[in-house]
């Protein structure tokens, strides 16, 4: 088997898009276990969505995902240049070669034209697609029309007339569609720019691409690369046509259902190496049915035969699942490191601290955000809370006040201030003054964290220690003292 040359071809037209890394991640492990290269490409002819930023958006990204490629716009290599807005005279000469061998030609057919033929076929159900009016023109006559007259123009796939294109897709066998249902594809633009079909042939002949691994909505498209090639006289690629990316509905996954920058997974705390690991789920599995695997794994046991051929949900739970698995891995330098590599370590944090609270926190943890979220309280002082969040489950916010006094004074007449010593404490104060647990411990959750949700009472007071414990508690009795009427003491 040869050495494979794999390819992506994003477009720089927004964010840069899950669905790029999706199948960039089976190109990257292909090349990486085969001893091959992953090359990328990027495919800018479409100048009218072009945007300046969005090359440099995907560069940072995949980078980000560490699905570093071998060659590219970036890094150079034997085949640049990598964009295709600069390879235009490479796919000129093209065009003309392929002029010359009669494979192709000059369409002089105006937009309405083709608008009032569109048209047409809608209104009698007959099969769109361009009818051919310029196929029979003497190739002399259109050149002198083109090159002399300046006369506006495109260049068109001519299609064989008659028979079928049959070519074969890895995943799915062999494929005949009629050459009749196939377009006069159009294969050079009036500005000169190529479509996206010839220049995706011609740079995947000059690279060497020996599979062609992509989305599956390409399918459509393949039976006109095959002829493309064959009318180059090149070898065809080994096509893998990946499966979409789903919504929960079935539909093809958009922003308008499903978060799709890869800009957002990362803004949202979501750790790259969970987010490779949930994608390669959308197409693959192990065979010991382990869920949770790492880059190295796929790597070394994957192969693009075994791509699955189903329609993966995207589901953001699973992900988020998948995220606390790899968050619950981290030691607490690993944490800090990532926390302050994305900018989200709390106000105040530093190292030692994350270490103490971490414990705490992390089986709750899904996101990086979250920690910010839930250990904020430890690093600075409770967020701002209304006095009435301090009132016991069914009771009054006056019968907060003597539940914090005595939680406050118990704890303070500790002699040691650990989990027993905390525990016998509070539950003495609990039988004294003939409260649930939630009674109690609502107003003191909320007086040291400032949240109703937190990690157990216990957990918390130790973390936060007797001096900080008492600090807060104090404060929040006076709050509750100054509402009800009252006096702290």
């Amino acid at each position: 088997m040869d050495v494979p040359r794999v390819r992506i071809a994003p477009s720089p037209t927004g964010d840069p898009h899950v669905g790029t890394a999706y199948v960039a991640l089976f190109n990257y492990a292909w090349a990486r276990r085969q001893g091959g290269q992953f090359i990328l490409r990027i495919d800018d002819t479409d100048r009218t969505r072009y945007q300046s930023k969005s090359e440099e958006s995907i560069f940072r990204a995949l980078r980000w995902l560490g699905l570093d490629w071998d060659e590219g716009p970036d890094v150079g290599g034997p085949c640049a240049p990598y964009r295709q807005s600069e390879r235009q005279e490479i796919y000129q000469e093209r065009v003309r070669e392929l002029l010359a061998r009669g494979a192709a030609y000059r369409c002089f057919c105006t937009a309405e034209r083709l608008g009032e033929l569109r048209q047409r076929q809608k209104e009698r159900k007959e099969h769109l697609g361009y009818d051919g009016l310029c196929r029979t023109l003497d190739p002399e006559e259109a050149a002198r029309r083109a090159d002399v007259e300046g006369e506006v123009h495109v260049v068109r796939l001519r299609v064989p007339s008659g028979g079928s294109t049959v070519f074969r897709d890895e995943l799915r066998g062999e494929i005949t569609v009629a050459n009749a249902e196939i377009d006069d594809q159009v294969l050079m633009k009036s500005d000169g720019f190529p479509t996206y079909h010839l220049a995706n042939v011609v740079d995947d002949i000059a690279f060497g691409i020996t599979e062609v691994v992509r989305a599956e909505e390409w399918l459509i498209s393949t039976p006109k690369h095959v002829l493309l090639a064959r009318a180059f006289d090149a070898p065809v690629p080994r096509y893998f046509h990946v499966p979409l990316l789903r919504n929960r509905d079935h539909s093809k996954i958009s922003k308008r259902k499903n978060p799709v920058s890869l800009d957002w997974f990362r803004s949202e705390g979501y750790l790259p190496e969970a987010l490779l690991n949930f994608l390669a789920l959308m197409g693959w599995g192990t065979g010991d049915g382990e869920e949770v695997f790492g880059l190295d794994r796929f790597e070394r046991e994957f192969r693009l035969e075994d791509i699955s051929l189903g329609a993966p949900v995207f589901d953001l739970e699973k992900l988020e699942w998948l995220n606390g698995q790899y968050l619950r891995k981290l030691t607490a330098a690993e944490l800090y490191e990532r926390l302050r590599i994305e900018k989200m370590l709390p106000a105040g944090a530093d190292e030692a601290g994350l270490a103490r609270i971490l414990p705490v926190i992390v089986e709750r943890l899904h996101r990086l955000t979250d920690v910010a979220e839930m250990a904020g309280w430890y690093f600075g002082e409770p967020a701002h809370f209304p006095v009435g969040d301090l009132c016991p489950p069914k009771q009054q916010l006056a019968d907060a006040a003597p539940i914090l006094r005595e939680s406050r004074n118990a704890l303070a007449h500790l002699a040691r201030f650990d989990a027993p010593s905390i525990e016998t404490a509070l539950e003495d104060v609990r039988v004294r003054l003939e409260v649930k647990k939630p009674q109690l411990f609502m107003p003191m959750r909320v007086a040291l964290t400032g949240r109703k949700d937190s990690p157990g009472i216990h957990e918390v007071l130790l973390v936060l220690g007797p001096e900080r414990s008492e600090a807060r508690l104090t404060a929040a009795l006076a709050r509750v003292e100054e509402a009800s009427g009252g006096a702290a003491s």
